[in-house]
């Protein structure tokens, strides 16, 4: 059984910075693409950033550009994103997801959400917001 958990949401001021830690269970860690995803009250959800499997390449949406890093650990079995000068459109439930089926320059972020949603292994997510 495959267990995806998120930590270190929380409520920052704008220009802040926080840090979201995920830890996976039950699937080879080393092997499987790693993303974010984030869902704002009454908008889409939106793909954030995404890693390979050893960590040597990261994709970011281009609202989070130069703000956001993605990192990983493969010996905790972590996934990292560091998030820095925040707004307040960075408020939003955060996701992180296990096992996506790629991490492309191309191809991230995904534009079929509704495909997106069954693809990986999902967690419950951590509520971040930015207050102004």
């Amino acid at each position: 059984q495959v267990q995806v958990v998120e930590s270190g949401g929380g409520l920052v001021q704008a220009g802040g910075s926080l840090r979201l830690s995920c830890t996976v269970s039950g699937l080879h860690f080393g092997g499987a693409i790693m993303a974010w995803f984030r869902q704002g009250t009454g908008e889409d959800r939106e793909g954030v950033s995404c890693i390979n499997w050893g960590g040597s390449h990261t994709v970011h949406a281009s609202s989070v550009e130069g703000r956001f890093t993605m990192s990983r650990d493969n010996a905790k079995n972590t996934v990292y994103l560091q998030m820095n000068s925040l707004k307040p459109e960075d408020t939003a439930m955060y996701y992180c997801v296990a096992d996506y089926p790629y991490c492309s320059d191309r191809l991230w972020p995904p534009r079929d959400l509704v495909a997106s949603r069954s693809r990986g292994y999902w967690g419950q997510g951590t509520q971040v917001t930015v207050s102004s």
